[in-house]
């Protein structure tokens, strides 16, 4: 299984350390949606250590198990990663640290035992409060090193669990501790040894968690396997569709066009129709996901074949150059999609072919195809050629495909003829033939042109 792999982290667990331990994409902190527009990329793994919990909404279970029913694995630790990782472990998401095996278990309940007040990204998530994990770990450290005894330690906690988490921070615990009368040569050591001593259980679990990880892509991740059934509810729907309006870790790139490049084809006047093409792209992705049809190698070559062979990129180097030009960095991925689109093209071949009218009609085009569609059978039927020959082209058959796809369409004869038949709507080859020949003749009448003696009947 390949693919990238996205890590959404901030104030646990910076991008710089992150990177030491696992080659990834790092993201900030998951809210809601992240993981469904990650899910969209078609990683190997995501993993979520930071997410949000007041200021946006939280990054949502649903997402996350959207997700692995994709066959996309997902880690939780160190902070909302791990609060997710312990709700949806019996689904599959995997917890990895102290902190989700204590939410887990159950020892630890409450969303405020790993939130942290922190700056903003250009400020690097820097740290304005202590999570609450972090002082229950300092405070057992301290116990164990003998800094602080057992009552004082518990009496910490309580302090400490009593404050706003945006208002957790070790002097103001001191400070209250001793106002409550916690022993004051207990507190002058402890804040004596903290400078040292301060564990940092979130970094911990957030490093353990990239570590793991790293472990199990090296020894190789076959897709996610899940038990259970994805609802597509209404509320899903709804969320996946505010999800889609923005771009992965909330920059321009990826999957959205710069208005730079929506301004040239604007101004080449090409947006409506690129539009609606593209919105069909994603309508036909979305319910070959829905429909759970998956694409394994052997149709993923298939699809590459067609592809080149309909573009005329046949040589290596041709193909190369197009995936340059064409910025083709995921050549998996869009191949996936294009398979996906195929598919469904097939699938709804003949509802589709029930809108083709009103479709035409829309784009100015039914009347002209209609009249001549019209003309193409009286002037054929004058002349006997309702159902013509190749005699009557006075072609051999290599002849005739060379005229159609190299002097009509501008393209090499496709090297597979019955998959092009099928891809452009013929029932077969044979189909397509008559289809050509009498093209053939026609053109020959409407231009003028001296029939052939075989054509003349």
């Amino acid at each position: 299984m390949s693919g990238p792999v996205y890590i959404f982290t901030g104030p646990t667990l910076s991008e710089e350390e992150g990177r030491a331990e696992l080659d990834a994409i790092f993201l900030p902190p998951a809210a809601q949606g992240d993981v469904y527009r990650a899910t969209l990329e078609r990683p190997v793994a995501i993993g979520i250590i930071d997410g949000y919990f007041e200021r946006v909404p939280a990054v949502w279970h649903k997402e996350i198990l959207w997700a692995m029913s994709e066959g996309i694995h997902v880690f939780g630790s160190a902070s909302m990663g791990a609060l997710r990782a312990a709700e949806l472990a019996a689904f599959g998401m995997e917890g990895v640290g102290s902190i989700f095996e204590s939410f887990q278990s159950g020892e630890l309940e409450d969303d405020d035992e790993v939130a942290v007040a922190h700056g903003s990204a250009e400020d690097g998530y820097r740290l304005l409060s202590e999570a609450m994990v972090n002082v229950r770990a300092t405070l057992a450290a301290a116990e164990s090193s003998g800094v602080v005894g057992p009552k004082t330690r518990v009496a910490l906690e309580r302090v400490a669990k009593e404050l706003f988490y945006m208002e957790r921070a070790w002097p103001t615990v001191l400070t209250r501790a001793a106002r409550e009368g916690v022993p004051t040569l207990e507190l002058e050591a402890l804040r004596a040894w903290l400078p040292t001593g301060r564990v940092d259980q979130k970094r911990q679990d957030a490093l353990g968690m990239l570590r793991t990880m790293r472990t199990r892509l090296a020894e190789g991740l076959e897709p996610k396997q899940v038990r259970y059934h994805f609802e597509h509810t209404d509320a899903w729907e709804e969320v996946r569709r505010r999800a889609s309006r923005l771009p992965l870790g909330g920059e321009e790139g990826g999957e959205v066009m710069p208005e730079a490049l929506l301004d040239e084809l604007r101004l080449r006047g090409g947006f409506t129709g690129a539009h609606r093409a593209a919105l069909a792209r994603a309508l036909a992705v979305e319910q070959a996901s829905r429909l759970g049809r998956t694409v394994d190698e052997v149709e993923l070559e298939r699809t590459a074949e067609v592809f080149r062979v309909e573009r005329g990129l046949l040589s290596a180097e041709g193909f190369e150059r197009w995936r340059e030009t064409q910025r083709v960095d995921d050549l998996e991925r869009f191949l996936e999609d294009e398979s996906q689109v195929r598919w469904v093209e097939t699938l709804f071949a003949t509802d589709a072919l029930r809108h083709l009218p009103d479709h035409l009609r829309a784009t100015g085009e039914y009347g002209a195809l209609l009249e001549r569609a019209r003309d193409k059978e009286r002037a054929l039927a004058a002349r006997g050629l309702e159902r013509p020959l190749l005699a009557d082209a006075g072609m051999t058959e290599a002849e005739l495909w060379r005229w159609f796809f190299e002097q009509r369409l501008g393209r090499p004869v496709p090297g597979n003829l019955e998959q092009y038949a099928r891809d452009s709507g013929f029932a077969d080859v044979d189909a397509l033939r008559r289809t050509v020949l009498r093209e053939r003749c026609y053109t020959h009448i409407q231009g003028g042109r001296a029939v052939p003696d075989a054509m003349a009947g």
